[in-house]
């Protein structure tokens, strides 16, 4: 489910809203927002947190 919304968010143009996406999955914005983080992490966008493997 995480990776189908993450996909959701990344392949959308333009960006939603992570509040508006959230609502309309029925997830919390939070959630969202870290798996957004965690994933641009894992695909070398982001240096600022570890990715997954590590």
């Amino acid at each position: 489910m995480r990776e189908r919304e993450v996909r959701m968010y990344r392949t959308s143009d333009p960006k939603p809203r992570i509040e508006a996406l959230a609502g309309d999955l029925g997830v919390h914005p939070e959630a969202l927002r870290g798996w957004i983080r965690q994933a641009e992490a894992d695909a070398g966008e982001r240096d600022d947190r570890l990715t997954t493997s590590t």
